[in-house]
């Protein structure tokens, strides 16, 4: 059962990030944009049956839930804390998950492979900290010639920033390892 370590504003008013005591996953990430998505997920579904849920994004000691900006944080928080507290613990996953879920790769060639791991290295040490740190996170959807398909997660998704200027800060700094990309948000 995971304790909550702290809670954390983030930059999207209509998210908090719940820091934890223990892991939720051996760092794969979970991420809902609705209930439907979240089935066969008990944590998730036990999230989005609070009212006003309306995102739920977790990955290892942290937890990000997103509401529809009609409900009163303090309140919300006693609700989430609930099934939150009621999780199992990351030692009670299937190891045998973890790996297949790490080991999905698409089907590029292998420049356009390489071209990938460049562009996640420099997001590992450059970008996702910071997102991460504001209960956020960047999954890449796909390369495509010089168009790369990101899809922003957990506080990130509905953040007014994250279309404009950290967009365009990601843009900025890929482009100096590939002059011609083009970052693109779905």
């Amino acid at each position: 059962m995971p304790k909550i370590a702290e809670i954390e504003d983030t930059p999207n008013p209509n998210a908090r990030k719940f820091v934890l005591r223990e892991p939720l996953t051996w760092g794969i990430a979970h991420s809902y944009e609705n209930a439907e998505q979240a089935q066969g997920d008990a944590l998730a579904s036990a999230l989005f049956a609070i009212d006003h849920v309306t995102n739920v994004f977790y990955i290892d000691r942290w937890l990000t839930v997103t509401q529809d900006g009609q409900a009163n944080w303090d309140a919300l928080v006693r609700e989430i804390a609930v099934p939150l507290r009621a999780a199992p613990a990351a030692s009670e996953q299937s190891a045998a998950a973890v790996f297949e879920a790490r080991a999905h790769v698409a089907d590029l060639s292998a420049q356009d492979r390489q071209r990938l791991d460049d562009i996640e290295l420099i997001l590992d040490q450059e970008i996702r900290p910071y997102l991460q740190s504001d209960g956020g996170d960047l999954h890449i959807l796909g390369l495509a010639g010089n168009q790369l398909i990101v899809h922003y997660q957990g506080a990130c998704g509905t953040c007014p920033s994250a279309i404009s200027g950290t967009l365009q800060g990601i843009e900025s700094r890929l482009r100096t390892l590939e002059p011609d990309i083009e970052v693109i948000a779905a």
